[in-house]
């Protein structure tokens, strides 16, 4: 049976400064046929940029209310830490496009695996601003744990191996700020491990 799979997120899931197939969605999706899963194309609601309040009002738009997906990934919020916005917004708004997420997956957590925000700070882009950065990106992170274990979904956390990027530039696209497709690669060699027994025993 052919299982499919939708990412919802931002930069971090467009795969932004990378060719689109070292993104990890479609990273992930490659590893995944490669174990014998046989999975569709990824479907994408991402957009640099974008607010978790941005992604909410590009689902509504998307046309995809309904729509079932095998796996569901999301990851998202680091603009709006970059932007500023209080998190009680973003507690609120990230409880209810993980209650959609859900949806998409047919109602079932356990097909939904949520991911922690990267931490951008140690990026030649931060210039220097890790110290205050990096403390910003847990407490985003803490909220969007809870709400995950609340709920729960599978929850992934990235966020040390993004910080490993601090002593090895290569985990960093030419850009200076987005993840390369060797991070990415990080990413999926973790998130594989959990996404496949739930794809085999669809």
């Amino acid at each position: 049976m052919q299982t499919t799979y939708l990412a919802l997120g931002d930069s971090y899931t467009v795969g932004e400064a990378v060719p689109q197939a070292e993104s990890f969605p479609y990273q992930l999706t490659a590893r995944l046929n490669q174990q014998g899963c046989k999975v569709s194309q990824p479907t994408i609601i991402a957009t640099t940029g974008w607010t978790t309040d941005n992604l909410i009002d590009a689902i509504a738009k998307s046309g995809l209310d309904g729509k079932r997906y095998s796996v569901v990934t999301l990851l998202i919020g680091v603009n709006d830490q970059y932007q500023g916005l209080s998190q009680d917004n973003y507690k609120i708004k990230f409880q209810q496009v993980l209650q959609t997420a859900i949806q998409f997956a047919g109602g079932d957590p356990k097909r939904v695996f949520v991911l922690s925000i990267p931490d951008w700070g140690v990026t030649p882009f931060a210039q220097g601003r890790a110290a205050e950065i990096g403390p910003q990106i847990d407490q985003f992170n803490a909220i969007n744990k809870s709400i995950s274990a609340a709920a729960g979904v599978h929850y992934l956390d990235i966020t040390p191996v993004s910080r490993q990027a601090l002593h090895d530039p290569g985990l960093i696209a030419e850009d200076g700020l987005h993840p390369s497709a060797k991070m990415y690669g990080l990413w999926v060699d973790a998130i594989s491990a959990l996404v496949r027994p739930v794809m085999q025993g669809l």
